[in-house]
């Protein structure tokens, strides 16, 4: 009786199996990209930079 109860564990033993998906896998990314770019001039800079200086 003893012999058999490990034979009878081992047949009892849950089975876990891996199965594909037959959907393809969808992924939806929304992506908002912001960006700010902030010069600061020092008003000597400025001045030089101005319209009325001739610069350009």
């Amino acid at each position: 009786m003893l012999a058999m109860l490990p034979c009878v564990l081992v047949a009892c033993s849950p089975t876990v199996t891996i199965a594909p998906s037959d959907k393809p896998i969808t992924i939806n990314m929304n992506i908002k990209i912001e960006h700010e770019i902030s010069v600061k001039v020092d008003k000597a800079l400025e001045n030089v930079l101005s319209e009325d200086s001739g610069l350009f």
